[in-house]
């Protein structure tokens, strides 16, 4: 396995530029995919005095309390960046945040945030208009190759599509079974045990275990419910959840057009392989499984949901399905036009556009991604 020290992020260059633009920067993302690193990296390269607050300290917390903007000029003195890690664990901090950058236009607030549930709710209406927010994911597969290149990445893929890219996985990985293991149990959301709403902790753990058997296939919450107890509002609910902490994310079917398109259907993938995988408790090599497809369609689908979100390419995501079983893999709608994938890990597979979806959408575009191709589909 190839071992990377330290991974460029391909934010690190997007958010340096926007530096003192009177606008909070706001970075959210899954637990331990390195936003308190790539805060640190930004303060470093900017290389401005900065303090640091931990949000997790009772004290920060206690800190900010009905702080005036008098106050706040004393307390950050001759600093020009400000970090809070951790923000949504402060109370009143998008009121906190605003404060800031009405009143101190001089200073660069930075503040992260590892469930956006929690800092979506708290900064929503008192930033309107007063930040700039960016998703931190796992090390995407652009900034893998950017790191050591195409054709070493190529040769690591299996490793991806079984460990996944959590920078402690790549950077560790004789420890990544125990890293995933530590991660998959609770840690990734553990900001959802917090929740008095959430009763049934054991229920959320049935929960993703359904899920990650259930990868590449439509979920049923009804179907769900039944397999692990529950009912199909609560299913409902905890999926939502698991998605606000960045653990999962959900695909809705393509419908507009044909009476026999699935419509109300959705899939669930989940943000990183080697969770999944460790939730399941399966970290054989490829050869020993039977969901390569699965893994590869995972993978995929991820990885692409990460360069539209640092490239900022607006795109609708999708997959699609007929009652009579025709379907694809993934669409995505970009400035009007549909664009069509089929997933196979084997470049010798050969896949055809469904006639159905070509009648109905005939301004698209179709390709199959498999193995060789995929780097293309990934930059």
């Amino acid at each position: 396995m190839y071992i990377c020290k330290m991974i460029e992020r391909e934010l690190t260059t997007i958010l340096k530029q926007k530096f003192f633009k009177n606008k909070a920067i706001v970075i959210t993302g899954p637990r331990q995919v390195g936003k308190t690193t790539l805060a640190k990296t930004l303060v470093d390269e900017i290389g401005k005095p900065f303090l640091w607050f931990n949000g997790d300290e009772p004290k920060t917390s206690q800190l900010f309390q009905g702080i005036s903007s008098t106050e706040m000029t004393q307390l950050f003195g001759k600093n020009k960046i400000v970090v809070i890690d951790e923000a949504q664990q402060i109370e009143n901090i998008g009121t906190i945040l605003k404060l800031i950058v009405d009143n101190l236009p001089e200073v660069q607030i930075i503040a992260t945030g590892s469930s956006s549930f929690d800092l979506a709710n708290k900064l929503s209406e008192p930033l309107t208009g007063r930040k700039f927010e960016y998703l931190l994911y796992p090390i995407s597969y652009g900034e893998l190759i950017k790191e050591h290149g195409k054709l070493k990445e190529k040769q690591e893929l299996n490793l991806r599509l079984i460990f996944g890219s959590y920078p402690e996985v790549i950077t560790g990985f004789q420890e990544a079974s125990e890293i995933l293991g530590w991660l998959s149990d609770s840690y990734l959301y553990k900001d959802l045990l917090k929740l008095e709403s959430l009763k049934k902790p054991s229920l959320l753990v049935k929960l993703l275990q359904a899920l990650a058997w259930q990868l590449g296939n439509e979920v049923s919450y009804n179907e769900v419910a039944k397999t692990i107890g529950s009912d199909p509002k609560t299913v409902e609910k905890y999926i939502d959840l698991l998605e606000k902490t960045f653990v999962v994310f959900r695909l809705s079917a393509l419908s507009r057009n044909i009476r026999t398109e699935i419509k109300k259907s959705r899939k669930v993938y989940f943000y990183d392989n080697g969770i999944r995988n460790a939730i399941i408790g399966n970290l054989n090599r490829i050869e020993m499984r039977n969901d390569v497809g699965a893994l590869w369609e995972n993978y995929l689908i991820s990885e692409r949901k990460k360069l539209l979100e640092y490239k900022r390419i607006r795109a609708n995501m999708f997959f699609w399905r007929t009652t009579q079983q025709q379907e694809i893999d993934y669409i995505e709608e970009r400035d009007g036009l549909l664009n069509a994938y089929e997933f196979k890990y084997n470049p010798d597979k050969i896949s055809r556009l469904p006639k159905a979806f070509k009648t109905a959408y005939p301004e698209n575009i179709f390709k199959i991604i498999n193995s060789e191709n995929y780097s293309e589909f990934l930059v």
